[in-house]
């Protein structure tokens, strides 16, 4: 897919892979809309790369239907990233008793539901294009899920089935769509320098940041944003799940 001159929708987009995402696209030449419930993040984030901006909820369909609308003005909507998402932690029965069914459900609504309400209307968009050369492709869903769906640790349940969620759908979604030309591929992310991350205590971060063999570091959000350019670049890459995580598996 050639980046320069489509349109690119990116959610999560006031912070973290969102944001680097974003601004990696427009540096490509991508005319860029970026979706967030942070308002002040979307706002530093057009000033610093041009993006247009929507704040909305990734799980209401007039929201998402809002952000479409404002990127299929910029050009053909080729291109759609999911980054938006929420980690919570806790456990199945903790100190205060049984986990909160709510929080449980707030997570899947935001993680997975919000994925794939993006997915169904940004594929919906992206059929009506033409094709390109050679391939005939249309657009790319690009997902993000979490190591965690497959190493999820204590304290992550929420997190960790959403995220295997976001994983089980992949498959099914770009075997459906393939028909018209519209690729669909997750990353799982391990660990990066996010906001997420900063929010833990500071003992909690140093245990972190010591876990990944090689690089023997966190991952940096324009590393993310990279291989996003880069699974663009490439049509092979369809209906796959691509762990980024320096070989790292997470303890229980």
């Amino acid at each position: 897919m050639e980046i320069d001159g489509i349109a690119a929708l990116v959610t999560g987009a006031g912070s973290g892979l969102g944001a680097a995402t974003a601004e990696a696209l427009a540096a490509a030449g991508a005319r860029v809309v970026g979706m967030d419930l942070n308002a002040e993040g979307l706002t530093a984030l057009a000033a610093r790369c041009g993006a247009t901006t929507v704040a909305g909820d990734v799980a209401k369909e007039a929201h998402v239907a809002t952000a479409l609308d404002a990127a299929a003005a910029l050009g053909p909507l080729r291109l759609a990233v999911n980054c938006a998402g929420i980690a919570p932690a806790a456990r199945i029965v903790g100190r205060n008793g049984a986990h909160d069914l709510a929080l449980f459900e707030r997570t899947l609504r935001v993680n997975l539901t919000g994925t794939f309400n993006m997915l169904r209307l940004a594929a919906q968009r992206m059929q009506a294009l033409d094709p390109t050369a050679p391939d005939g492709e249309r657009g790319l869903i690009l997902n993000t899920a979490s190591i965690a769906a497959e190493d999820g640790q204590v304290g992550q349940c929420a997190y960790a089935a959403s995220k295997a969620g976001v994983i089980g759908l992949t498959l099914p979604a770009a075997r459906e769509l393939a028909k018209t030309g519209i690729r669909v591929v997750t990353i799982a992310p391990g660990l990066f320098e996010t906001p997420m991350l900063a929010g833990l205590p500071d003992a909690a971060q140093a245990a972190i940041r010591a876990l990944p063999p090689f690089p023997a570091r966190l991952g940096r959000p324009e590393e993310f944003a990279r291989l996003v350019l880069a699974i663009a670049a490439n049509p092979l890459l369809n209906g796959s799940t691509l762990r980024f995580d320096s070989a790292l598996r997470l303890p229980p």
